[in-house]
């Protein structure tokens, strides 16, 4: 059964969506066609097109999806083509748009800088149009059909038809433009995954000690965090052991460690990335403190 609540269209996705496909269309016309630099997936195609017909992206965008989002219209389900097809509509909008309006960022002398611009802008828009449900279709269709009939991951299919038409750009491209369109798609990457793991990364910790208690305490009043106890087991005593779990802040990270060595020098500590914390402290404040001079308030 459809859950109703993922499938509701949200007025605030739509606006960032637009939001996303204005800036990776800003990107790739002041950029990228700007600067003769290549890109991969659909928007490659379409630049491909323009370069041997004279077909503006801003039309073949619309006249490429538009089948796809036809035929994968049964692998997506309902908000997924709408946001889709949104989303492409969009897209092509602000690619007619950027086209016609005369913005002008000379970067032709500087391909370094061109790429770099190019990977930072359409990076910045694609990873908020992933953020918000979006997608502009394309080679995200063609990814998912594969993935549901021959079971291929996504992220290995989305590779090889990158690398495919990066390499059909060389069509109309030079290998000195190829390698800077490399270190755009590089940037572009980073700059997603950068947006779409959150604007920080927070730390979870694994802590197992003798002194467990001792460390609760301390990181609950000094650190004024929350810990969870794991109960586990040794592998080679098979005597329980409790394993304690904290996500703490960059900035708190150094504190914890201190924390944890103040008390247990031996303590075995894991430390790793978690991308999105999301509750007390993170998404919203901690509690104030209570003023120990309240009462005389």
């Amino acid at each position: 059964m459809t859950n109703k609540k993922e499938e509701k269209i949200r007025i605030v996705d739509l606006l960032m969506i637009a939001i996303g496909c204005a800036t990776y269309a800003f990107a790739l016309v002041v950029f990228n066609i700007a600067n003769q630099l290549a890109d991969g997936g659909i928007s490659g195609v379409t630049l491909i097109l323009r370069a041997l017909f004279h077909i503006d992206p801003a039309y073949s965008t619309i006249l490429i999806n538009i089948p796809l989002i036809w035929i994968g219209y049964r692998f997506l389900g309902r908000r997924a083509i709408i946001y889709t097809l949104y989303g492409t509509i969009m897209l092509s909008a602000f690619l007619w748009l950027w086209q016609r309006v005369p913005i002008s960022i000379p970067l032709h002398h500087d391909l370094f800088l061109a790429g770099m611009a190019a990977g930072i802008f359409g990076g910045a828009g694609s990873g908020l149009l992933y953020r918000f449900g979006g997608t502009t279709g394309g080679t995200d269709i063609i990814a998912r059909i594969v993935e549901r009939r021959q079971g291929i991951p996504m992220g290995q299919t989305l590779l090889y038809l990158d690398v495919v038409v990066l390499t059909a750009s060389l069509i109309y491209i030079d290998v000195t433009h190829m390698a800077y369109t490399l270190l755009c798609a590089y940037i572009f990457s980073r700059i997603v995954n950068f947006i779409l793991n959150g604007a920080y990364t927070a730390k979870g910790v694994l802590i197992i000690s003798d002194q467990s208690q001792a460390i609760i305490d301390d990181i609950m009043t000094d650190l004024e965090r929350g810990v969870s106890i794991i109960h586990g087991e040794g592998g080679y005593s098979h005597a329980d052991r409790p394993i304690l779990y904290v996500v703490v802040s960059q900035s708190e990270l150094h504190d914890l460690q201190g924390l944890i060595a103040d008390r247990d020098e031996n303590a075995f500590v894991t430390i790793f990335d978690v991308n999105e914390a999301i509750g007390e402290g993170f998404t919203y404040s901690k509690p104030k403190k209570r003023s120990p001079f309240r009462f005389f308030s």
